[in-house]
Parts: structure tokens; C-alpha cells; sequence
């Protein structure tokens, strides 16, 4: 077997692959012979069937496979030993009039070749980090929630401002009746609210769904409708109430600084507003930190240019999927896969170029702390070792969710790094800001 490999480009290769009789003929000849030893062929003994009928009907098939797999093996070989950084696989050239029945075989593959590039962390503009932090307003409405949460509701006769006003709305024509509780301070406007007021069980309220509440998504809950159906959505409806309560408020005091976070953890109103913004940052972390990775990618795209084996790769585009492509549909799949595809090969480059990897105990360790974060969701604090590594063996024994997990760690790393190695533009923000800024 002799394999050779001309490079068209830089981007773009071709190797050929010589097979000669002697590379396969051994193997060939030993399966033809298995064949015969258990072949059920009419008028002949079993394993006695001549071996020129085996041939005849055996012979090509067997051939051809034998022929492929080495063929493949070869290949995957060559690849290895050369160190060749190819971008999807390798495509059969096709050939005119090919015959099985010579004896010795020449096939062609293209190469798409990963091209050779540096990628430079001193962008030019840099990107800015979000610190996300809770204002008062926030603070003071997470204090009134839970407030509310540990509260109480008093039933009342006549409905007054900031009381909820249990009822039923019902419209036959859109088939709404769905039974429900109403937070006046939710409702949108004085002419709505003013409806409510003084409303006591029994009495019915005529309302029309159009900015009837601040939040057109409060629709769906108390209407029962699909969410598309919320936006927008103009129709007259009957409110019957049946109750009216008052939420009175829990009061600010030890018992609810306890019920909250634990035993003497939070003694003043002021240590609670601290513990909310400091809790706040840390869920607000996330999102930060996932804006920052979706910024730093489209900068270093941006910001790293490299050529493509794009004629390569929109032939192989047409043959991976279940169901073969046009070239038409393979160049609009290219276009739309391209931006993902370079920052695959920055990264990668990074992660090679810096030594970034992941053995198998920080994959178990970063395992471990997602389970015991789970864990303590749900009230268990201090799960032993020996649980703790039963699940993660358990998890990571599925393939799918040790790659996914493989997949979070090195991202953490890869943020990690860029944190570490480039330079940003830090903005504090609150998170009306930052979803104005980002989102609008």
C-alpha cells in the first residue's frame, strides 16, 4: 500500500491511496473460506460447496468491503501519523468507470486543511464587563416579597387600594372561565383600578383586557390563555367577585430574618439589604459572565482573520446530514455555520496554545459541586463523600452528561483565562440597565 498527498493550497489537499492485490488477498481469501465451511447452498454437504460458487456469489461483496475497510484504516492512520488538522472529513474524488475487477486500486480524498493563524487578546476596543448590582428599588421589592411570602391574608368586605380580589373571569365567545386572584397594585392605570375599588363578593366588573395590567404576561395566568394570545389582546371581560382579602405584611423582625436564612444570620433590616444585594450578585453573576463570553467571541472573531477551505466545506456540508443537500442549500448552511465554525478553531487554538485542558478528577470535582449545589436546593446541607461520589460516578458514566459537564468546566476555564489575559472595559449596572443595553 502506498499513500501520497499533494497539497493544492495552503487550505486544500489530495491524497491518494495506491491498494495492491497483496494488501488485501490474505484477508479476502480467509473470509470466502469461513463462508464455504458454513454455507447452505441446495445439492451440496455443508462445507463442501465448491469454492468457485463462493467466489462467484461472495466474491465481490466481500471484496469490496475488505477493500473499504482497509482503505479507512489506512486513511484514519495517515491522518494520525502526519498530524494533519483537517476540517471534516475526508471526501472521496469521484471516478469515471472504476472497475472492481483489476486487481490493484487508486482512490483520491480532498483535505480541507485548519489554516494556520495567531489569535491576538489585545483587541483593539475592549469589551465591557458588566457588573450587575441590585439598586434600592429592587431591594426594597424583594424585601416587600418576602414580606408578603411569611404574611397573612385578611378577608374584608369592600375592596380597597393594594388589597387582592379573588373572582372569575369569564368571556363566552373566547371560552374563558378561569377562577383566579387579582393584586390591584398590578392592575395598569387609575380607570381600571377604580373599578375594584369598593367591590365587595357578588358584584360583577366589566374590564377590557387592553392594559389591564402592567405586564401583558399577567393575561395568561389569570385569563388562562396562550401566551401569544397575551400581547395585544382587545376583548371585553366579566370579573364576579368572590372574595376580598388584604395581604398584611410580615413584620421585620428576628423570626423572619431566621425563617429566611437560619438562626442569627441576619439580625437588622440593614444586614438583610446587604445579604439581598450580595445574594442578588451572585445570581446576577451568571448572566454577566454569559454576556461577557458571547461578547469576547464575537471580538476574536472579529478580531482573528484566517482563510477557510470554503469550496471543501460546502461539499462536505452537502454529504453529513441524514438527507443529501443541494449546493445551494449547503452554501446557505455554510453561511449560517461559518461564525460558529471560527471561533471553534480560535478556541481551540487557545486551549492548545495554553496548555487548557481537563483531567478526569476536575471533571469529578466540578460534578461533586454541582450535585451538592443541587442537593442544598432542596434542603440537604451535608451529604456525605461517599454519596456525593456514588451520583457523580453515576452521572458521569453517561456519556452524553460527562460531555456536557466537560463542555461547562472548559468554558469556566476559557472565561477564566480571557478574564485573566485581556483587558475590559468594567461597567456597573442595574439590571433594568443591563437588560435595556443588551436586549433593546
Amino acid at each position: 500500500m502506498n499513500i501520497t498527498r499533494e497539497n493544492i493550497d495552503e487550505l486544500n489537499a489530495v491524497v491518494k491511496v495506491d491498494i495492491a492485490k497483496d494488501d488485501y488477498q490474505e484477508k479476502v481469501d480467509k473470509i470466502l473460506k469461513d463462508y464455504r465451511k458454513n454455507a447452505n447452498i441446495p445439492g451440496f454437504r455443508k462445507g463442501h460447496v465448491p469454492m468457485g460458487m463462493v467466489k462467484k456469489q461472495y466474491g465481490k461483496a466481500v471484496l469490496v468491503d475488505e477493500v473499504n475497510k482497509l482503505l479507512q484504516d489506512a486513511l484514519n492512520k495517515y491522518l494520525t501519523e502526519e498530524k494533519l488538522d483537517v476540517l471534516g472529513n475526508p471526501l472521496p474524488k469521484e471516478q469515471e468507470n472504476f472497475d472492481w475487477d483489476k486487481e490493484n486500486y487508486t482512490f483520491e480524498f480532498e483535505l480541507g486543511l485548519s489554516p494556520d493563524f495567531k489569535v491576538d487578546l489585545d483587541v483593539k476596543e475592549p469589551v465591557t464587563h458588566y457588573k450587575i448590582v441590585a439598586d434600592d428599588e429592587m431591594v426594597e421589592s424583594q424585601i416587600k416579597n418576602m414580606q408578603k411570602q411569611y404574611g397573612k391574608l385578611v378577608s374584608k368586605e369592600t375592596a380597597e387600594e393594594g388589597d387582592i380580589v379573588a373572582g372569575t373571569f369569564k368571556n363566552e365567545e373566547e371560552g374563558i372561565d378561569n377562577n383566579t386572584s387579582v393584586e390591584l397594585e398590578k392592575l395598569k392605570g387609575k380607570e381600571n383600578l377604580d373599578k375594584f375599588i369598593g367591590a365587595k363578593a357578588g358584584d360583577t366588573i366589566s374590564l377590557n383586557t387592553k392594559g389591564l395590567f402592567e405586564d401583558d404576561h399577567d393575561l395568561i395566568k389569570h385569563l388562562k390563555i396562550e401566551h401569544d394570545k397575551a400581547h395585544d389582546l382587545d376583548i371585553e371581560v366579566e370579573f364576579t367577585v368572590t372574595e376580598v382579602n388584604h395581604q398584611e405584611l410580615a413584620d421585620l423582625d428576628q423570626e423572619l430574618f431566621d425563617k429566611l436564612f437560619g438562626k442569627d444570620q441576619v439580625k437588622t433590616v440593614t444586614e438583610l439589604k446587604e445579604k439581598i444585594k450580595e445574594d442578588a450578585a451572585k445570581q446576577f453573576q451568571q448572566q454577566s459572565d454569559q454576556q461577557l463570553m458571547n461578547d469576547i467571541t464575537e471580538k476574536l472573531i472579529e478580531n482573528t482573520e484566517f482563510d477557510l477551505p470554503k469550496e471543501f466545506l460546502q461539499k462536505w456540508i452537502q454529504t453529513v446530514g441524514e438527507e443529501p443537500m443541494t449546493e445551494e442549500e449547503a452554501a446557505e448552511e455554510y453561511e449560517k455555520s461559518e461564525k460558529g465554525l471560527r471561533y471553534q478553531l480560535i478556541e481551540g487554538k487557545i486551549m492548545k496554545d495554553n496548555n487548557l485542558e481537563i483531567n478526569f478528577e476536575d471533571l469529578k470535582a466540578f460534578a461533586t459541586d454541582k450535585i451538592k449545589a443541587q442537593m442544598a436546593q432542596f434542603g440537604q446541607m451535608d451529604p456525605s463523600e461517599k454519596e456525593l461520589d456514588d451520583i457523580a460516578a453515576r452521572i458521569l458514566s453517561n456519556q452524553d452528561e460527562a460531555k456536557r459537564l466537560s463542555e461547562q468546566l472548559m468554558n469556566e476555564k476559557l472565561l477564566e483565562f480571557y478574564k485573566e489575559n485581556m483587558k475590559f472595559n468594567e461597567k456597573e449596572v442595574t439590571y433594568e440597565e443591563f437588560v435595556k443595553e443588551i436586549y433593546e
